[in-house]
């Protein structure tokens, strides 16, 4: 009977150790922790450098000192992934969902939901990694039909204004995430929600010059 009990008892403990392998994964990449789970990845990335650079950058360049935009595209594009970061208070304020573009993929879907293709090529339907200048506030055909010009001032995103990527909203983008589904790719123009861009063009509309990053980690 003794070992009966003791066989049954081991049996439970290897069955929980199995199930918390299972679920529980740690991934490690440079900055980017990835813990993973069955429901929806936890990503922890030590963003700390891009806040120091950024606020140097503003600084240099005399742009907007109090706030700036960061755009992960590394993550899944389920997660929220836009970031609006206050110099002043050293944290996230506002964080929310974002596409990237489709590059040879069809408009809309989410094909490239897991690795976001970069290009800074015409016609390339695919976004552009780097610094870029929040200007002018315009008018979109888009969700609450509000763009924001958005100046690359780098090589890897040179093309931009020129390639009419604009900050705006969507109405197929996601207030909530949606992971492990992904959020519908345009033609690489960073859209938000319509919720989410009310609240920041109530933040651009008062604050110019802001510095927009886009990165992938």
């Amino acid at each position: 009977m003794k070992n009966m009990i003791f066989v049954i008892g081991f049996a439970l403990l290897l069955s929980c150790t199995q199930k918390d392998n299972k679920e529980i994964v740690i991934s490690k990449n440079e900055n980017k922790v990835e813990i993973i789970g069955e429901s929806k990845p936890r990503i922890e990335v030590d963003y700390s450098k891009f806040y120091k650079e950024a606020k140097a950058y503003t600084l240099q360049n005399n742009l907007n000192k109090d706030k700036f935009i960061l755009i992960d595209l590394g993550l899944h594009s389920g997660l929220k992934r836009f970031f609006i970061y206050d110099f002043k208070k050293n944290a996230i304020v506002k964080s929310c969902m974002v596409s990237h573009g489709c590059g040879d993929n069809r408009w809309g879907a989410t094909t490239t939901k897991e690795k976001a293709q970069i290009s800074n090529e015409f016609d390339s339907h695919r976004s552009s990694v780097g610094k870029y200048v929040v200007l002018d506030r315009g008018v979109s055909q888009w969700g609450i039909k509000v763009n924001y010009i958005l100046q690359g001032k780098e090589k890897t995103n040179s093309n931009a204004r020129n390639r009419a990527i604009v900050l705006h909203s969507w109405e197929a983008v996601s207030e909530n995430e949606v992971y492990p589904e992904g959020t519908p790719e345009g033609w690489g123009c960073p859209a938000v929600s319509n919720e989410s861009m009310k609240e920041i063009d109530e933040l651009l509309k008062t604050n110019k010059k802001v510095l927009m990053w886009v990165i992938k980690s």
